[in-house]
C-alpha cells in the first residue's frame, strides 16, 4: 500500500476537502507538480487547474480549483484557493456563458492590466469546464459525487 499524507484544501467560505491522500497533482505558475508522502518542503503560488487527488481509499478525483497557495509541510499539505468545486457542482451553461462572455471582450482594446484579468477569467471558466467533462468519463466518473 502506498504511504499517505494529510491534504486539506480551504477556500474563503468553507473547508473544501481534509483527508488522507496518495498524491495530489496540480499547476503551480512554473508547470505541473505531483506531490506525494515525504515531498520536500516548499511553498508555491497555483493557477486556476484541475486538481487530481487519489485518496486513502485508492479512488482518483478530480476538481476545479482557482489560483492560491500550495504549501508542503511536514505533517500537512495544504491547499489555499479562493474556490474549489467537485465536477457535480460546477453550473456548466454558467461556465459556457462566461467563456463566450469573456473571449467576446478580449478582442476589444483595452489596458494590460485588463487583458490579463480577462484572461484569468477566461482560464477559469475554461478549467470549470473542463472539470465538469472530466467527470463523464472514466476514471472519474465513478469517483463523482452524485
Amino acid at each position: 500500500m502506498a504511504t499517505l499524507f494529510n491534504f486539506e484544501i480551504h477556500t474563503l467560505y468553507r473547508l473544501f476537502f481534509s483527508g488522507k491522500v496518495e498524491f495530489i497533482t496540480l499547476t503551480l505558475t512554473d508547470g505541473e507538480i505531483g506531490v506525494y508522502a515525504n515531498h520536500s518542503f516548499f511553498t508555491a503560488p497555483v493557477l486556476s487547474c484541475i486538481l487530481q487527488i487519489k485518496d486513502d481509499k485508492g479512488i482518483l478525483r478530480s476538481a476545479f480549483v482557482t489560483g492560491g497557495i500550495l504549501e508542503v509541510k511536514e505533517h500537512k499539505t495544504v491547499l489555499m484557493v479562493d474556490a474549489a468545486e467537485w465536477p457535480e457542482e460546477i453550473d456548466l451553461n454558467r461556465a459556457l456563458t462566461a467563456r463566450e462572455n469573456v473571449e467576446n471582450e478580449i478582442g476589444k482594446a483595452m489596458p494590460q492590466f485588463e487583458t490579463e484579468s480577462r484572461k484569468a477569467r477566461l482560464r477559469r471558466a475554461e478549467f470549470r469546464i473542463k472539470a465538469y467533462e472530466l467527470c463523464l468519463n472514466p476514471p472519474y466518473r465513478d469517483a463523482c459525487r452524485e
